[in-house]
């Protein structure tokens, strides 16, 4: 998060992209994508696009790391070499990878009942076809509706969003220019039905009165995200039945 004096937001009020302060970009959901995977989805924030995979459940391999009362839930984030602009980046892990997966994997474990199925693993890729801010949120999003195109029972969908600070406005679902130059990044997870946050990260600073304004933002914002994971289940197997 950089603090670069970029002007983001014009006299009238609209960002960088024409989108108002507490306005989503586009967003679209697609499941079953992958043949053969147990579950896959592809979630679109604007022009960031990530694949989510889920397999199992599954034996555990290496054995030794089995766990006898659950499930382990393991995630691998990854972003393709093509997804960034400039210069391809490395198919080796970076260290940002190697972070997100951990932390994207804990944003979903509350919301999966590992105990239903013990001794086995339940794996989940993300893959990032093209990064234009909100990778980790997307990442999150298509992640849960994946598990549940796998058939893994659940406690609630996951949905997330991020919100931050452009030019001195609080705004939602930071594009990559307003994520690099804004003055804080809030990415956050929840189980919407429930009101359980599963994740919240905090890059720059907020006061007490902008941290209040942004939650309230982001879980509005998640609202509406969780309404269309739901409408996409709801079109795929209602259809099946019929």
């Amino acid at each position: 998060m950089k603090l670069n004096k970029v002007k983001l937001i014009s006299e009238d009020g609209k960002r960088i992209d024409g989108r108002l302060p507490n306005e989503l970009r586009p967003i679209k959901i697609d499941i079953g994508v992958l043949k053969n995977a147990d579950g896959s989805a592809i979630v679109e924030y604007g022009n960031t696009k990530v694949l989510a995979a889920v397999y199992g459940p599954r034996e555990v391999v290496p054995r030794h790391e089995e766990l006898a009362d659950r499930a382990i839930i393991r995630c691998r984030y990854r972003m393709l070499s093509f997804s960034t602009t400039g210069e391809r980046k490395s198919p080796a892990p970076s260290r940002r990878e190697i972070e997100l997966s951990k932390v994207i994997r804990e944003a979903l474990e509350p919301a999966i009942l590992s105990s239903q199925y013990p001794r086995t693993a339940i794996d989940i890729f993300v893959e990032v076809i093209n990064a234009d801010g909100g990778t980790r949120t997307a990442g999150i999003t298509a992640a849960s509706i994946a598990l549940a195109d796998a058939g893994i029972p659940m406690l609630d969908l996951v949905a997330a969003i991020a919100i931050g600070k452009v030019n001195g406005v609080i705004v939602v679902d930071l594009n990559g220019v307003e994520d690099m130059n804004g003055e804080a990044d809030m990415p956050i997870a929840m189980m919407p039905s429930l009101g359980r946050i599963t994740m919240l990260q905090l890059n720059g600073t907020l006061s007490p009165e902008d941290f209040k304004k942004a939650l309230s933002l982001a879980i509005d914002s998640i609202n509406k995200i969780y309404e269309l994971q739901k409408e996409t289940l709801r079109k795929k197997y209602v259809m099946i039945e019929e």
